[in-house]
């Protein structure tokens, strides 16, 4: 029973609160607001909007490819257009359910490609580790880029040098302790949590050990180029974004890939944090909100439209199998 209910609230929660994320987006803006906010996404040139979502699906095309880099090795050569309709309706499937599209990506490969389950896994998790280091190097870029309007910004939010470097000190000291309990300790916990990282790292160094291994990092620094790109595309949808740099919108991009992960696909959270972090570079908030918004809608649609249709196709591609 404790574990339905926990089940529940974790599928359940993450919606609600995009829910009430939207309600509190909308409640916070004046009807004046409203309607310009409106008035922007009515008026957004689709020309712009289509370009971006055209580099949203050349990267699910791109991770369809990296994926089989990944399974060669284990010995499975999916074809191409299984995987490109597994991983479209992961992503749908997403949108219900955090997380449930990795299980499903998993469990599709077994019963198309006779792929063993474990061994699916394995390559998403590798998928995301790698995913999360691209992240963490484009989070580290962008602060180099725009150091100083950043730290002014924490600054006025009340932040200083010494609360800073206290906070990193910690976190820092509070990682080399998790290492060494994990490294040293004997309990169950221990030995679960070393068996998960030296999994994690074998996968990530496995990388350098298949034979397409630079075929595999061009495709990941395509996605991860094309992401930014089909962000940065959107700037000439808003009169008051079209001269911001790439770095000053890649402060955006980072606060929106957060937020991602906040909710079921930044459902409410994303136009908020798009918005919050526009403002430091004195964009409005009908302005910030306007592209935020224009931002999640468009790939939203395209995940919606093409995982749906994916989600249709893929037993009928299969059919005889």
């Amino acid at each position: 029973m404790k574990t339905s209910f926990k089940k529940t609230l974790k599928s359940t929660l993450p919606i609600l609160l995009g829910v009430f994320l939207v309600w509190y987006s909308y409640y916070r803006t004046t009807e004046e607001e409203k309607q310009q906010i409106i008035h922007y996404i009515k008026e957004a040139n689709l020309l712009w909007v289509g370009i971006s979502v055209i580099l949203g699906v050349l990267t699910h095309l791109s991770r369809a490819i990296r994926w089989n880099y990944l399974l060669k090795p284990l010995g499975y050569t999916p074809g191409l257009m299984n995987n490109i309709l597994i991983i479209l309706t992961a992503y749908f499937t997403n949108l219900g359910i955090p997380r449930s599209g990795e299980i499903l990506r998993a469990t599709a490969l077994t019963t198309y490609e006779g792929v063993p389950f474990e061994k699916g896994f394995g390559t998403i998790v590798t998928e995301r580790v790698i995913d999360l280091i691209m992240l963490l190097l484009i989070v580290s870029i962008t602060f180099f880029l725009q150091t100083d309007i950043i730290w002014a910004f924490l600054q006025g939010k009340g932040f200083n040098a010494t609360v800073l470097i206290g906070l990193l000190s910690i976190g820092t000291i509070g990682l080399f302790l998790s290492m060494y309990f994990v490294k040293t300790s004997t309990s169950t916990l221990a030995k679960k949590l070393k068996k998960i990282l030296k999994g994690l790292m074998d996968g990530v160094f496995s990388i350098f050990k298949m034979k397409n291994k630079w075929a595999f990092v061009c495709h990941t620094i395509f996605i991860w180029v094309a992401y930014i790109a089909m962000f940065w595309i959107i700037k000439f949808t808003i009169p008051e974004t079209m001269n911001l740099t790439v770095s000053q919108l890649m402060v955006a991009f980072v606060a929106g890939a957060f937020a991602m992960t906040a909710t079921n696909g930044g459902i409410g959270i994303y136009p908020i944090a798009v918005s919050s972090a526009l403002a430091i570079f004195d964009i409005s908030s009908v302005s910030g909100d306007a592209f935020g918004w224009i931002m999640w809608i468009s790939q939203t649609f395209m995940i919606v439209v093409f995982g749906a249709i994916s989600f249709l196709i893929l037993p009928l591609w299969n059919r005889n199998r």
